[in-house]
This record gives structure tokens, sequence and C-alpha cells, in this order.
């Protein structure tokens, strides 16, 4: 039996663009969908205490992140497929890379968003950081491919 495709995935277009490229590549592969809700995105810095982390932004992440992986399966209905969702909380990077191994996946499908510059410099780049550090062999999508769509 063949291992898994694991495409991580957010809101972007580029997420979709991988989604629907691992759909159209793999044709008889499972797939795992997953969505990092990092704790970055839902928290606060307080000047006196540190890091704050309100319940409600973290409720309403995780009913985003629901809905979002609602999209997903949307879209590998399109495609005659299903695909097995999940959302973790951590760091994008490092959260995916450890469900790859836990979930022993034979490949990382994910979408870049193409930073270039001072930007790439200052935020680093996820991709790059997964693509280092994954214990499997990455594809990552640069830009919608209109192929895929057909």
């Amino acid at each position: 039996m063949t291992r898994p495709i694991l495409v991580a995935f957010d809101e972007s277009p580029q997420a979709t663009a991988a989604l629907r490229h691992a759909l159209s590549t793999y044709d008889d592969a499972e797939f795992h969908v997953l969505h990092v809700n990092d704790p970055r995105e839902w928290s606060s810095v307080d000047g006196i205490d540190g890091i704050f982390y309100s319940e409600a932004a973290f409720e309403q992440s995780q009913e985003a992140a629901e809905a979002l992986l609602e999209d997903a399966e949307a879209i590998a209905r399109e495609y005659g497929a299903e695909i097995e969702t999940a959302t973790e909380v951590g760091t994008v990077a490092e959260t995916v890379v450890d469900y790859a191994q836990e979930h022993d996946v034979g490949h990382i499908v994910l979408g870049s968003h193409g930073r270039r510059g001072l930007s790439r410099f200052l935020l680093g780049s996820v991709a790059e950081r997964i693509a280092k550090r994954a214990p499997v062999s990455v594809t990552i999508i640069r830009e919608e491919n209109p192929k895929a769509d057909a």
C-alpha cells in the first residue's frame, strides 16, 4: 500500500492550487489535508505579562478552520476523491513536519506564497522550512495551475 499524501491547507489560492495539484496528480492516493492553527494568529502581546491567549479568538479560529476544511472536502469531491482532514495547533512548519512523521506520510504538497526580497528575509519561508526538515519529498506549488482546473 502506498503511503498517504499530505497537503498543507490554508485560505490562500496557493493552498487551493496545491490541493488541486495533488488530487489531479496522485490518482489513487490516500490524502490527508492538514490545517495548522497557529497561536500567533489568535493571540496578542501584553507589555506587562507577555503573551495573552484569548479563548474566544481561539474558538473563532477553530470554527474558521472547520469551514476551510469543508471547502477542501468540496474540492476533493470535484475530483471524485475522499480526504482525511485534520486541524493541529502549533507553528506551521514544525507542525506539518511532525504530522508527516506521525502519520507515515509519503509525500507533502503545499503552496508557496512567493514572497521575495526583504519580505521573505524578514518573514522566512514556511515552505522552505518544511522542505528542509521534512522526512519525505515535498512539492511546492508557486502559483495556480490553470491545467489543474480542467
